[in-house]
């Protein structure tokens, strides 16, 4: 009887939205007290061809008039010029927050996008012609997570020590409940999702701020100076392997910009190498737009950046518009050709090795591969090139997809 009547309960919506937010209710609390609960409602032009929701970041788009869109994470600017581009092609926007657990349509939507959780948990309520496109801006979570408790793992091996998951993020089926997806990724981040078998279309990496070539600068003078540059998740962006590779190079110096103070669990592992060590500048955060920021790397020569898992380096295409050469691991995600150096294993040795290779070659080179690194970024990752690729991609889809309906 009591199975007999959930099945039949279940029919209802309200039913079936509370069995969701049930299990997600710590979550929904956190968002709901960082005010991620609201609806940005956006209308085009003219009359209205659908309606479309976009599940991403919404925060930018709850500012007052004359507020600038936050430059702390490109994702703010994106999810703007996203709902922009859905809005001159004619559509309604609403835009609402990925972490917005309690969200429940009350419109039919032709179009939604989604890049983690609202998938899976709104399915059943969007009309099944609905076009559903996942934006993909980090590796499949399971890899994701996976990389990051082996790196806790051999740092717990190395060290004695335990730390916990800094950027372990809840898996969901979002690729599994769409029908393509879009990423700034390369080929590392999609491949991590090739199993599902849906379309992956690939989008430049966009960044906040685009750097003049630094004309005067002496690249003799910084060929042994190299900058660590991340957001949060000190051990995920390899930082612990950076220190322990130049602790063991004293002849080079590492400036370090994160913020590192946000981990202090990690600072007493690392405090001799952050603060005690002469060849190794911790800095913290510093803005982009920032003259120190400026100063800082116009002081390096290369960026090393070891992160295990990305979908789409973003702080690595930004100091390549300010020159820097990249030495990357695989999984940073960023694509460094010829001009860079792309570590394979990320392990102490090859992060030496890397470094060395960098710092030995011939003044010549160095201001060659620092060139191209700048050119390579002008050309292919600017805020003008995603809008761009992301209108002719959403053109695409939307073609392919409602001509096969």
């Amino acid at each position: 009887m009591l199975a007999h009547s959930k099945r039949y309960l279940a029919r209802y919506k309200l039913y079936r939205v509370a069995s969701q937010i049930r299990w997600q209710l710590p979550r929904i609390i956190e968002e709901t007290e960082r005010g991620n609960y609201k609806v940005a409602s956006l209308e085009p032009e003219g009359t209205s061809q659908g309606n479309v929701l976009l599940s991403y970041m919404n925060e930018a788009l709850m500012l007052k008039p004359g507020e600038p869109v936050p430059n702390t994470h490109i994702s703010f600017w994106k999810s703007v010029e996203m709902a922009k581009t859905f809005l001159e092609l004619g559509y309604s926007v609403d835009v609402i927050s990925f972490g917005n657990l309690g969200f429940v349509p009350r419109k039919n939507y032709s179009v939604m996008i989604d890049t983690r959780y609202n998938f899976q948990r709104l399915a059943p309520f969007l009309d099944k012609k609905c076009l559903k496109i996942m934006h993909i801006d980090t590796a499949h979570m399971l890899f994701h997570n996976t990389a990051e408790a082996n790196r806790l793992l051999a740092l717990q091996q190395r060290r004695g020590v335990t730390l916990k998951p800094f950027r372990f993020e809840t898996p969901n089926l979002a690729i599994e409940h769409a029908d393509c997806a879009t990423t700034c990724g390369n080929e590392f981040t999609i491949n991590t999702f090739r199993y599902a078998g849906k379309p992956i279309y690939r989008l430049p990496i966009p960044v906040g701020v685009s750097f003049p070539w630094p004309s005067g600068k002496d690249f003799d003078a910084c060929r042994k100076r190299f900058f660590w540059f991340a957001s949060q998740g000190m051990v995920h962006k390899g930082l612990d392997l950076v220190l322990e590779a130049f602790t063991e190079m004293p002849e080079y110096q590492l400036i370090i910009c994160g913020p590192v103070e946000k981990e202090p669990e990690f600072v007493k592992v690392y405090q001799k190498e952050l603060y005690r060590t002469k060849s190794i500048q911790t800095v913290g955060w510093l803005d982009t737009d920032s003259r120190q920021f400026t100063d800082v790397v116009n002081r390096c020569v290369a960026h090393v950046y070891t992160s295990c898992s990305e979908g789409g380096g973003a702080c690595v295409v930004e100091t390549m518009h300010a020159g820097l050469i990249p030495i990357v691991s695989y999984e940073t995600s960023v694509d460094v050709h010829d001009f860079g150096v792309m570590l394979k294993s990320a392990t102490v040795e090859e992060i030496k090795e890397g470094v060395r290779t960098i710092a030995e070659m011939p003044t010549v080179e160095l201001q060659r591969r620092a060139r191209k690194a700048w050119e390579y970024a002008r050309e292919n990752h600017t805020r003008e090139e995603f809008a761009q690729e992301y209108r002719k991609t959403i053109k695409t889809i939307l073609r392919t997809y409602f001509r096969s309906e």
